[in-house]
């Protein structure tokens, strides 16, 4: 399934993607509606702590809704919404791991050896078609890199790896934006990647059962439709199931933490020149079996 947040007269919902079509299902007016529930989460965050009783809960409004005459009044159109990050705000920091692609870490001149964590404030968060600032008040050196982000469904630590996959909701697609010089500046990564609008995420999270694997997808990043970046998550250094256990070491993991899983080679600074971004940009990354983040930048 796939899962959007949008706002709508000034109020935030969520809901699955109609298939087939450009809209998706209000769930929440369907529940209002037709009392096709008990209980329904009023939020995504609540429903993602539910893990796949959510989904199933949101098949059956979906069935019910289906068999209403007034059906479409339950869909609203693409055109119709603001798209929001399918997480619009994360429990906590957004994690992200550092060099987990061999040749991301050689272009950045270093080697993917060691384990880097580093997080992005909440107040990052932006999403799918929504025009973002290269805040060229504060820096000149603006980058791109698209990559696959977990959504954790359930609480936990000390999580063994083989047991990973049991903590996760799905997958979506984020843009971890990067200031390169305050990264140096500050010889840290938090303010050079947590400026305002600096993680995009979206267009969806799409449910683990329709990604059993997550370690065989293409990763792609255009630049004004030219191809920047080209890779397969089955280049991580750290997979999935071993990010998950070693963040949950340190790190009690919550309903609705991402995690950034890093990205392939091929971002701006590794370019001879830099190709960092400029006002106009429009960066596209496309992750099979998710779709497609698309941003312009002013």
């Amino acid at each position: 399934m796939k899962l959007l947040s949008y706002r709508l007269n000034d109020k935030i919902y969520f809901g699955p993607k109609v298939k087939k079509e450009e809209a998706v299902w209000d769930v929440l007016s369907i529940q209002e509606t037709l009392q096709v529930l008990p209980d329904f989460p009023t939020t995504i965050i609540e429903g993602v702590g539910l893990g796949m009783d959510f989904i199933e809960q949101i098949r059956k409004l979906v069935e019910a809704a289906q068999k209403d005459e007034n059906a479409n009044d339950f869909k609203k159109q693409f055109t119709e919404i603001e798209w929001l990050s399918p997480i619009p705000r994360t429990p906590k920091n957004i994690m992200a791991i550092g060099k987990n692609y061999a040749e991301h870490a050689k272009e950045m001149g270093g080697v993917a050896n060691d384990f880097v964590v580093f997080t992005k404030s909440p107040t990052s968060i932006a999403a799918n078609e929504q025009t973002l600032s290269i805040h060229a008040d504060k820096t000149d050196a603006y980058d791109y890199e698209g990559e696959i982000a977990i959504v954790i469904s359930k609480r936990g630590k000390d999580i063994p790896s083989k047991l990973a996959f049991d903590y996760v909701f799905g997958y979506t697609i984020a843009n971890d934006l990067t200031a390169r010089d305050l990264q140096t500046k500050h010889q840290q990564y938090f303010l050079g990647k947590s400026l305002e609008g600096s993680c995009p995420m979206g267009p969806y999270v799409v449910t683990k059962d329709e990604l059993p694997n997550p370690q065989e997808l293409s990763v792609v990043t255009k630049v004004n439709d030219e191809i920047r970046q080209d890779g397969q998550t089955s280049d991580m250094v750290y997979s999935v199931e071993q990010i998950i256990a070693e963040i949950s070491k340190s790190v009690t993991l919550e309903p609705g933490d991402v995690i950034l899983t890093g990205t392939p080679a091929g971002v701006g600074k590794g370019f001879n020149p830099p190709k960092f971004l400029k006002s106009g940009d429009i960066v596209k990354v496309s992750i099979e079996g998710i779709g497609t983040l698309v941003n312009k930048f002013e």
